[in-house]
């Protein structure tokens, strides 16, 4: 089942069409291959509950729109590619720092309200986490010193425009991770030098490695490695500490399904001081030093291939009144224009777009990548909930309870064994729905990649099982095959992700 091939030939908004697959000819253990084939096959969309995305937006986004309408700015904007930047890692590693840097180095933040953060972080007693306020903006993550919610904000260089989702580290917070990341294009995984933080992340529970490990099967094909604090007295630059994270993350980035040489980028740099951040940094500064900045790698990325002409597809994480009914998500497919007739999928409602918002600006037409707010007009917002999806009429998203999925188990909880019956939570682009494994149809064989003859009443780790899923409520999503970021998925339970998968089949008559 070449399903790779199947996409291109879709061109869908789709990271590992062309950036995430991982070449086959590279030399790999059986494991790791295993593992590689089945995070491209398998890849989950997730994300958070109704209420947790809510104050996502309400609380995180950094400005709030303004309407300019001005025909040459927009086509000046839509010249300038754009990439959606999620920041993950482990909790403390410097993660809202970095953003909150790049917004000050790239003129977001004035000089003024950088010194209002200083002396508000001094009186907390907390002088390093000034930067962090500019993402942080609620009061609960400045006290506590943890990003909580998804913060959001936008800046741009020559070439690019950016979306910046700050995720928090965590493990408390980590469906609302799944949100950042089921949105980007790119990752920046942030990893702390000073001695014994990297440590911590890196063993066994820590969130770094389950970062990782999200962000590919969410379709984060493309990830810079920025190893922070290289500034901190414990590390000073030292080349050995940075070689020695280098070499520890490169095999565990390998069993996840990166290919390292081809989609991963390493670098150094300082968040609280912006070295090697806007520009080079100076060789008095970090001798052994000779790659880009972070800004120039961010730069250096290709954009996914992307579907302006296909059936619209915009999954919605968040809804508010203002002058009527607010949506917003990111377009995965199509366009969104002012004046378009659209459906509000599964309810079926028909609606109207009275305006489009794309990061801070009111435009009349937006396409897949962006992530946007649409005031419609037809439906009131009591009707719409989080991982609902605002779909073109002529072709709608499919709406069902019922499902057919290959998954690959990653780690069941202690004694579990996975069997029919087996229940856990599913999270697919914007949904959140509990699930139950009706019927476990077929095991592939790790091997082959063929389904071995005898019937399966139980699988067990690292197990690869095709299933029928069933959930209460009526759910939109798409087959794998035809729009990969709507039709991967995780499955967690206890706060645990136990599987990824893809789904493979949907009910003949769906709509």
């Amino acid at each position: 089942m070449d399903i790779e091939e199947e996409i291109r030939s879709l061109q869908l908004d789709s990271a590992e069409e062309n950036n995430g697959v991982i070449n086959p000819e590279d030399a790999k253990s059986e494991e790791v291959e295993k593992l590689d084939r089945m995070e491209e096959d398998s890849k989950d969309d997730v994300t958070l509950n109704s209420k947790e995305v809510q104050a996502e937006s309400k609380d995180k986004e950094v400005s709030a729109p303004r309407d300019i309408e001005t025909p040459d700015e927009m086509e000046e904007d839509n010249k300038k590619r754009h990439l959606n930047v999620v920041f993950i890692g482990h909790v403390d590693a410097g993660k809202s720092t970095t953003g909150g840097q790049i917004l000050f180095l790239s003129g977001q933040v004035d000089d003024r309200t950088i010194q209002k953060y200083e002396k508000e972080a001094k009186d907390k007693s907390r002088e390093s986490w000034y930067m962090a306020y500019i993402m942080d903006t609620n009061e609960e993550e400045r006290v506590k010193g943890k990003t909580v919610e998804v913060g959001r904000a936008h800046f741009e260089t020559e070439t690019t425009r950016f979306t910046i989702l700050d995720a928090p580290g965590h493990k408390s917070y980590v469906p609302n991770m799944i949100s950042g990341a089921s949105q980007a294009d790119v990752g920046v995984l942030v990893i702390s030098a000073r001695k014994g933080e990297f440590e911590t992340g890196y063993d066994r529970g820590g969130q770094t490695r389950e970062h990782v490990q999200l962000a590919k099967t969410l379709g984060v094909s493309k990830l810079l490695v920025v190893v922070n604090k290289m500034d901190d007295p414990t590390v000073n630059w030292s080349k050995e500490r940075y070689d020695e994270i280098e070499l520890k993350m490169t095999p565990f980035l390998k069993s996840s399904g990166y290919n390292v040489k081809k989609d991963v980028q390493f670098l150094p740099i300082s968040g609280l001081l912006g070295t090697n951040m806007k520009s080079r940094m100076d060789k008095s500064v970090c001798s052994w030093w000779n790659g880009p900045c972070l800004f120039e790698a961010l730069d250096a990325i290709e954009v996914p291939l992307r579907d302006p002409k296909g059936p619209l597809r915009m999954p919605i994480i968040d809804k508010f009144k203002d002058m009527g009914t607010v949506v917003m998500g990111k377009v995965e497919s199509g366009s969104v224009t002012e004046g378009d007739s659209l459906l509000v999928m599964p309810n079926k409602i028909q609606v109207k777009v009275v305006a489009v918002y794309c990061d801070e600006n009111k435009v009349r037409r937006a396409g897949p990548g962006e992530n946007l707010r649409v005031r419609l007009s037809g439906i009131d917002d009591e009707d719409i909930l989080a991982g609902f999806v605002l779909s073109s009429v002529a072709k709608p998203i499919a709406a069902v309870t019922e499902f057919v999925a290959q998954l690959q188990i990653l780690e069941l909880l202690d004694n579990a064994i996975f069997t029919a019956g087996y229940k856990a939570v599913l999270h697919i682009h914007s949904v959140v729905e509990e699930c139950e494994i009706v019927e476990l149809l077929q095991q592939i064989d790790p091997k082959t990649k063929k389904p071995m003859k005898k019937k399966v009443l139980f699988v067990k780790n690292g197990a690869v099982v095709v299933c029928r899923v069933q959930v209460n409520n009526l759910i939109c999503i798409e087959k794998f095959a035809d729009f990969p970021q709507l039709g991967r998925f995780t499955l967690r339970t206890e706060g645990k992700t136990v599987a990824v998968g893809k789904v493979t089949e949907l009910p003949s008559v769906s709509n």
